[in-house]
Protein backbone atom coordinates (compact mmCIF):
# COMPACT_ATOMS: atom_id res chain seq x y z
CA UNK A 1 0.00 0.00 0.00
CA UNK A 2 1.85 3.16 -1.21
CA UNK A 3 0.75 6.63 -0.06
CA UNK A 4 -2.23 8.21 -0.74
CA UNK A 5 -2.99 11.22 -2.48
CA UNK A 6 -2.39 13.85 0.02
CA UNK A 7 0.54 12.09 1.14
CA UNK A 8 2.20 12.02 -2.59
CA UNK A 9 1.53 15.58 -2.56
CA UNK A 10 2.93 15.88 0.90
CA UNK A 11 5.75 14.12 -0.16
CA UNK A 12 6.33 16.50 -3.12
CA UNK A 13 5.28 19.33 -0.88
CA UNK A 14 8.40 18.36 1.36
CA UNK A 15 11.26 17.70 -1.42
CA UNK A 16 10.46 20.84 -3.55
CA UNK A 17 10.07 23.15 0.04
CA UNK A 18 13.04 21.98 1.30
CA UNK A 19 15.14 22.65 -1.40
CA UNK A 20 13.47 26.10 -1.20
CA UNK A 21 14.69 25.92 2.40
CA UNK A 22 18.19 25.05 1.51
CA UNK A 23 18.24 28.54 -0.54
CA UNK A 24 16.37 30.61 2.11
CA UNK A 25 19.02 29.48 4.47
CA UNK A 26 21.25 30.14 1.88
CA UNK A 27 19.52 33.78 1.66
CA UNK A 28 20.16 34.64 5.20
CA UNK A 29 23.36 33.52 5.21
CA UNK A 30 23.92 36.18 2.93
CA UNK A 31 21.80 38.94 4.18
CA UNK A 32 24.22 37.96 7.57
CA UNK A 33 27.26 38.35 5.53
CA UNK A 34 26.34 41.78 3.62
CA UNK A 35 25.01 43.17 7.11
CA UNK A 36 28.21 42.17 8.77
CA UNK A 37 29.95 43.62 5.85
CA UNK A 38 27.78 46.87 4.29
CA UNK A 39 25.96 48.02 7.31
CA UNK A 40 27.55 51.16 8.54
CA UNK A 41 26.51 51.08 11.87
CA UNK A 42 28.57 48.17 12.68
CA UNK A 43 31.36 50.04 11.51
CA UNK A 44 34.16 49.27 14.58
CA UNK A 45 34.97 53.06 14.11
CA UNK A 46 31.12 54.03 15.17
CA UNK A 47 30.69 51.16 17.43
CA UNK A 48 32.32 52.90 20.62
CA UNK A 49 29.68 55.35 20.69
CA UNK A 50 26.59 53.18 20.01
CA UNK A 51 28.19 50.93 22.93
CA UNK A 52 27.54 53.48 25.34
CA UNK A 53 23.57 52.80 25.05
CA UNK A 54 22.41 50.42 27.04
CA UNK A 55 18.82 48.10 25.93
CA UNK A 56 18.03 45.49 28.08
CA UNK A 57 21.28 45.24 29.85
CA UNK A 58 22.71 44.99 25.90
CA UNK A 59 25.24 46.79 24.66
CA UNK A 60 23.72 48.77 21.34
CA UNK A 61 27.09 48.65 19.44
CA UNK A 62 27.24 44.45 20.14
CA UNK A 63 23.61 44.23 20.01
CA UNK A 64 23.35 45.32 16.51
CA UNK A 65 26.70 43.04 15.36
CA UNK A 66 25.20 39.87 17.16
CA UNK A 67 22.48 40.22 14.87
CA UNK A 68 23.97 39.70 11.51
CA UNK A 69 26.04 36.72 13.31
CA UNK A 70 22.41 35.24 14.27
CA UNK A 71 21.11 35.20 10.87
CA UNK A 72 24.32 33.27 9.55
CA UNK A 73 23.86 31.32 12.50
CA UNK A 74 19.84 30.53 11.72
CA UNK A 75 21.02 29.82 8.08
CA UNK A 76 23.40 27.27 8.83
CA UNK A 77 20.58 25.50 11.30
CA UNK A 78 18.01 25.59 8.25
CA UNK A 79 20.44 24.10 5.78
CA UNK A 80 20.77 21.20 9.19
CA UNK A 81 16.58 21.00 9.23
CA UNK A 82 16.08 21.04 5.69
CA UNK A 83 18.37 17.93 4.95
CA UNK A 84 16.67 16.27 7.70
CA UNK A 85 13.08 17.11 6.33
CA UNK A 86 14.63 16.27 2.29
CA UNK A 87 16.37 13.19 3.32
CA UNK A 88 13.10 11.96 5.50
CA UNK A 89 10.82 13.15 2.14
CA UNK A 90 12.69 10.91 -0.18
CA UNK A 91 13.61 7.92 2.11
CA UNK A 92 10.16 8.19 3.85
CA UNK A 93 11.69 7.54 7.49
CA UNK A 94 9.67 8.38 10.57
CA UNK A 95 12.40 9.07 12.44
CA UNK A 96 13.77 11.89 10.41
CA UNK A 97 10.40 13.16 9.64
CA UNK A 98 9.65 13.15 13.27
CA UNK A 99 12.85 15.28 14.16
CA UNK A 100 11.91 17.62 11.45
CA UNK A 101 8.69 18.19 12.08
CA UNK A 102 9.42 18.48 16.11
CA UNK A 103 12.57 20.82 14.64
CA UNK A 104 10.13 23.30 12.76
CA UNK A 105 7.81 22.95 14.92
CA UNK A 106 9.93 25.14 17.91
CA UNK A 107 10.93 27.54 15.51
CA UNK A 108 7.42 28.21 13.83
CA UNK A 109 6.49 28.68 18.18
CA UNK A 110 9.95 30.92 18.74
CA UNK A 111 9.42 33.17 15.89
CA UNK A 112 6.15 33.84 16.63
CA UNK A 113 6.62 34.67 20.12
CA UNK A 114 9.83 36.97 19.29
CA UNK A 115 7.08 38.80 16.83
CA UNK A 116 4.79 39.06 19.45
CA UNK A 117 7.33 40.46 21.94
CA UNK A 118 8.85 43.11 19.46
CA UNK A 119 6.19 44.59 18.72
CA UNK A 120 4.85 44.81 21.98
CA UNK A 121 8.64 46.53 22.68
CA UNK A 122 9.24 48.64 19.94
CA UNK A 123 8.29 51.52 21.03
CA UNK A 124 9.75 51.57 24.46
CA UNK A 125 13.22 50.02 22.66
CA UNK A 126 13.32 52.99 20.07
CA UNK A 127 12.70 55.86 23.16
CA UNK A 128 15.53 54.01 25.60
CA UNK A 129 17.73 53.95 22.49
CA UNK A 130 16.95 57.76 21.21
CA UNK A 131 17.78 58.86 24.83
CA UNK A 132 20.77 56.39 25.21
CA UNK A 133 22.32 58.05 22.33
CA UNK A 134 21.21 61.69 23.48
CA UNK A 135 22.67 61.17 27.02
CA UNK A 136 26.17 59.54 25.18
CA UNK A 137 26.36 62.58 22.96
CA UNK A 138 25.90 65.24 25.90
CA UNK A 139 27.97 63.43 28.54
CA UNK A 140 31.17 61.99 25.96
CA UNK A 141 31.44 63.70 23.34
CA UNK A 142 34.80 66.02 23.83
CA UNK A 143 36.58 66.42 20.68
CA UNK A 144 35.59 67.14 16.92
CA UNK A 145 39.09 65.52 15.08
CA UNK A 146 38.42 61.83 14.01
CA UNK A 147 41.76 60.99 15.68
CA UNK A 148 41.68 62.61 19.01
CA UNK A 149 42.74 60.52 22.11
CA UNK A 150 39.31 60.33 23.23
CA UNK A 151 37.67 57.17 21.23
CA UNK A 152 33.62 57.99 21.95
CA UNK A 153 33.99 61.39 20.46
CA UNK A 154 35.78 59.97 17.70
CA UNK A 155 33.20 57.26 16.80
CA UNK A 156 29.94 59.91 17.10
CA UNK A 157 32.78 61.82 14.87
CA UNK A 158 32.91 58.87 12.16
CA UNK A 159 28.85 58.24 12.60
CA UNK A 160 28.59 61.83 11.93
CA UNK A 161 30.24 61.26 8.45
CA UNK A 162 29.31 57.73 7.63
CA UNK A 163 25.73 58.32 7.81
CA UNK A 164 25.54 62.03 7.01
CA UNK A 165 24.36 63.14 10.25
CA UNK A 166 24.38 65.25 13.08
CA UNK A 167 23.64 65.54 16.55
CA UNK A 168 20.79 62.97 17.68
CA UNK A 169 17.77 64.99 17.09
CA UNK A 170 18.14 66.97 13.37
CA UNK A 171 20.57 70.23 14.46
CA UNK A 172 18.60 73.60 12.68
CA UNK A 173 21.11 76.42 14.36
CA UNK A 174 22.81 76.65 16.90
CA UNK A 175 20.83 77.96 19.80
CA UNK A 176 20.86 75.20 22.62
CA UNK A 177 17.11 74.16 22.06
CA UNK A 178 18.06 73.51 18.61
CA UNK A 179 21.45 71.79 18.76
CA UNK A 180 22.11 68.77 20.86
CA UNK A 181 25.56 68.85 20.90
CA UNK A 182 25.43 72.59 22.82
CA UNK A 183 25.13 70.62 25.80
CA UNK A 184 27.85 68.54 25.88
CA UNK A 185 31.06 68.83 27.14
CA UNK A 186 32.60 69.88 23.85
CA UNK A 187 30.90 73.04 24.20
CA UNK A 188 30.40 73.54 28.25
CA UNK A 189 33.67 72.61 29.61
CA UNK A 190 37.00 71.98 27.50
CA UNK A 191 35.80 72.00 23.36
CA UNK A 192 36.50 74.20 20.52
CA UNK A 193 32.98 74.97 20.73
CA UNK A 194 33.54 76.80 24.09
CA UNK A 195 36.20 78.94 23.00
CA UNK A 196 35.53 79.99 19.28
CA UNK A 197 31.94 80.05 17.24
CA UNK A 198 32.27 76.20 16.64
CA UNK A 199 28.72 74.76 17.31
CA UNK A 200 28.89 71.76 15.36
CA UNK A 201 31.82 69.60 14.41
CA UNK A 202 32.91 69.55 10.93
CA UNK A 203 32.11 66.14 10.48
CA UNK A 204 28.53 67.44 10.87
CA UNK A 205 28.78 69.66 7.41
CA UNK A 206 27.35 68.60 4.47
CA UNK A 207 29.63 66.74 1.52
CA UNK A 208 33.15 66.28 3.73
CA UNK A 209 34.62 62.88 3.99
CA UNK A 210 37.55 61.75 6.37
CA UNK A 211 40.42 62.95 4.31
CA UNK A 212 39.01 67.04 4.07
CA UNK A 213 36.52 67.48 6.99
CA UNK A 214 38.58 69.98 8.56
CA UNK A 215 38.63 71.87 5.55
CA UNK A 216 34.47 72.59 6.24
CA UNK A 217 33.27 75.59 5.37
CA UNK A 218 32.73 78.28 8.65
CA UNK A 219 29.44 78.71 7.86
CA UNK A 220 28.76 75.16 8.50
CA UNK A 221 30.62 74.71 11.48
CA UNK A 222 28.48 78.15 12.75
CA UNK A 223 25.61 76.36 12.81
CA UNK A 224 24.06 78.29 10.22
CA UNK A 225 24.30 76.60 6.85
CA UNK A 226 25.22 73.06 5.23
CA UNK A 227 24.61 70.80 8.33
CA UNK A 228 23.18 67.20 7.20
CA UNK A 229 19.96 67.12 7.68
CA UNK A 230 19.04 64.49 9.63
CA UNK A 231 19.40 63.23 13.21
CA UNK A 232 21.68 60.38 14.06
CA UNK A 233 18.97 58.52 15.51
CA UNK A 234 16.81 58.90 12.38
CA UNK A 235 20.26 57.93 10.31
CA UNK A 236 20.41 55.18 12.63
CA UNK A 237 17.06 54.02 12.46
CA UNK A 238 16.53 54.25 8.69
CA UNK A 239 19.98 52.27 8.66
CA UNK A 240 18.25 49.58 10.52
CA UNK A 241 15.14 49.38 8.78
CA UNK A 242 16.33 49.50 5.27
CA UNK A 243 17.66 45.64 5.60
CA UNK A 244 15.05 44.88 8.22
CA UNK A 245 12.56 44.73 4.90
CA UNK A 246 14.62 41.61 3.48
CA UNK A 247 14.64 40.48 6.91
CA UNK A 248 11.17 40.32 7.39
CA UNK A 249 9.69 39.06 3.55
CA UNK A 250 12.38 36.05 4.15
CA UNK A 251 10.92 35.47 7.79
CA UNK A 252 7.38 35.83 6.49
CA UNK A 253 7.78 33.11 3.75
CA UNK A 254 9.34 31.11 6.14
CA UNK A 255 6.92 31.07 8.65
CA UNK A 256 4.07 29.81 6.28
CA UNK A 257 6.21 26.80 4.62
CA UNK A 258 7.25 25.92 8.23
CA UNK A 259 3.46 25.62 9.06
CA UNK A 260 2.56 23.29 5.62
CA UNK A 261 6.29 21.58 6.55
CA UNK A 262 4.88 20.27 10.11
CA UNK A 263 1.60 19.21 8.51
CA UNK A 264 2.86 17.36 5.51
CA UNK A 265 5.51 15.68 7.94
CA UNK A 266 2.92 14.17 10.01
CA UNK A 267 0.33 13.31 7.07
CA UNK A 268 3.25 10.91 5.63
CA UNK A 269 4.47 9.68 9.03
CA UNK A 270 1.10 8.70 9.74
CA UNK A 271 0.76 6.97 6.27
CA UNK A 272 4.12 5.12 6.33
CA UNK A 273 3.04 3.88 9.83
CA UNK A 274 -0.36 2.42 8.19
CA UNK A 275 2.32 0.89 5.38
CA UNK A 276 4.39 -0.89 7.49
CA UNK A 277 1.25 -2.55 9.10
CA UNK A 278 -0.10 -3.83 6.40
CA UNK A 279 3.00 -5.20 5.44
Amino acid sequence: MGLSCGGTLGKIFLIVINIIFFLLGLGLLIVGALMKANVKIIKDEIKPALNTITVSSYKLGNLTDNLSILLIVIGVFIFIVAGLGLFGACCQNRCMLVTYAVLVLILFIMKIVAIALWFSMKSEVEDTVKSGMLKSLQTNFVDHHLNSSDEISNSWNYMFLTLDCCGVNPVTGPDEAKNDLRKSPWCTTSGACKDTNFFVPHACCQGVDASNYLSAPSDCTAGTSGINSKGCYEAVKDEIESHSSQVIGVGVTILVIELLAVVFSFIICKQSGEEEKVV
